[in-house]
């Protein structure tokens, strides 16, 4: 079953202009890399073959956080769009201000039609959302900032 999903991850990846994509699902983590060179003689690209990692359990290599000086940012796992609610007309997850503990949920992605909760991951108040509501975000985009406690 998770062979058809890197499947469909490869064909997007392949058909798009995306260079690299990085998910987790089923406690596995897997990365998939396009990688082109430059062939400067005709100026076209050449794509490489596609390299798929897999690692067990799913373990952070890249960080989901990154320090600032007014608290810590809370970056988006994955490419997509980002939805602040459950439903257009439900109340936002979280506002600036609001207090929030580790596992409650700050928002969705809506990724490869699939919508995916992301969880706080430290305890802490919520100084400020960066992005709006139905806007698309990239992987490792700020989404909030974060003052831990």
């Amino acid at each position: 079953m998770w062979q058809d999903k890197i499947k469909e991850i490869i064909y997007l990846l392949d058909n798009s202009e995306v260079n690299e994509i990085d998910v987790t699902f089923w406690g596995r983590r897997f990365r998939v890399v396009k990688s082109a060179v430059a062939n400067y003689d005709d100026e076209s690209i050449q794509t490489k073959s596609v390299q798929v990692k897999s690692s067990e359990p799913a373990k952070e290599e890249i960080s989901s956080e990154k320090s600032d000086s007014n608290g810590v940012s809370i970056l988006s796992p994955m490419p997509g769009t980002f939805y602040s609610a459950s439903s257009p007309d439900a109340d936002p997850f979280i506002k600036p201000g609001d207090t929030v503990s580790k596992g409650d949920t700050l928002c969705i992605i809506e990724a490869m039609k699939i919508m995916n909760e992301i969880e706080s991951e430290k305890n802490g108040v919520i100084k400020e959302v960066i992005v709006e509501n139905g806007s698309s975000v990239e992987f490792n985009q700020p989404l909030f900032i974060i003052e831990t406690s």
